[in-house]
C-alpha cells in the first residue's frame, strides 16, 4: 500500500525547456547583481561551481552549507556579504524567468487528486534551490506549495537527483519504507532512479526526458490526463 506520493516539478507539475529555463535564470540573476555592483560573470561561474557541488554532494553536509563554502572561495564575500543579494532576487527577480515555463490545470488536479487519499503528498524536486524558490515554482505550476507535507531544498536536503540517497532521505522523513512511497517524475534517470530502492513509479511522458533511451515500458507511463486518472484509482494506506 502507497503511504506516500513524491512529485517531481519541472517537466512534470510544471512544463518546462529547462536549458530555456536555466539560460533566463542565470541572465535574471547576473542582472540582479549587478546593479548591485557584483561582476555577473563571475557570479554566474560561482553559482555554476557551487552547483555542481551539490550535485555531487555525497552526504557530508546540507546542500545549502557545500553550495555557499563553493561560492564563498571563489566569489571572495562571506555568504553574510552576498546572501541578502539572492534574498531579494527570489523574492523580486526570480519571477521574470515564469516566462520560460509552461502551464498545464492538469498539475493541480493531480496535486488534488493524491492529497485525497489521505496520505503525505511531497514536491521531491531537485534540491538545489532555497525553500522559497521552490515554492514560488510550485505556484508557477498553480500550485499551492502548502499541499505539500514535504518540500525538497537546499537547506534540508544532502544530496540531488539521481543519487538513490537523495529518495531514502525522503522516505526516513516520511517514516515510510521506499516500497510505501509512488513517484512521480519526467527523467527516466533523475526520476525513475527511486525505483531502484523500491519505490513505485510513474513516468510522466508530456515533457519526457531519456538521454540514455531506456524502455519507458519498463514503467507505467503516461501523459498528464493518464496521471490524474491513475492517482484516482491508486490504493493508498
Amino acid at each position: 500500500m502507497i503511504k506516500a506520493i513524491l512529485f517531481d516539478l519541472d517537466g512534470t507539475l510544471l512544463p518546462v525547456d529547462q536549458d530555456v529555463f536555466t539560460k533566463k535564470y542565470f541572465d535574471a540573476l547576473a542582472k540582479n547583481h549587478a546593479r548591485r555592483g557584483c561582476d555577473p560573470k563571475l557570479t554566474v561561474d560561482c553559482v555554476w561551481k557551487g552547483t555542481v557541488a551539490m550535485l555531487k554532494n555525497k552526504g557530508e553536509d546540507t546542500n545549502e552549507n557545500v553550495f555557499w563554502r563553493v561560492f564563498e572561495a571563489e566569489f571572495g564575500k562571506s555568504k553574510a556579504e552576498i546572501k541578502p543579494l539572492f534574498d531579494d532576487f527570489y523574492a523580486h527577480g526570480f519571477d521574470e524567468t515564469k516566462e520560460t515555463c509552461g502551464y498545464t490545470d492538469k498539475a493541480n488536479a493531480a496535486v488534488k487528486a493524491a492529497k485525497a487519499h489521505g496520505v503525505p503528498v511531497v514536491l521531491a524536486t531537485n534540491p538545489i534551490f532555497p525553500v522559497e524558490a521552490q515554492a514560488k515554482r510550485a505556484e508557477w505550476a498553480g500550485v499551492d506549495p502548502n499541499d505539500f507535507a514535504f518540500i525538497t531544498s537546499y537547506e534540508n536536503s544532502r544530496y540531488c537527483k539521481p543519487r538513490p540517497e537523495y529518495y531514502i532521505d525522503i522516505a526516513n522523513v516520511l517514516n515510510c519504507r521506499p516500497e510505501e512511497c509512488l513517484m512521480i517524475g519526467n527523467d527516466t534517470s533523475d526520476d525513475m532512479t527511486a525505483a531502484k530502492i523500491g519505490m513505485k513509479v510513474f513516468l510522466i511522458t508530456d515533457c519526457l526526458i531519456n538521454k540514455n533511451g531506456m524502455d519507458i515500458s519498463a514503467f507505467p507511463h503516461g501523459d498528464a490526463g493518464e496521471l490524474v486518472e491513475f492517482l484516482k484509482a491508486l490504493k493508498c494506506d
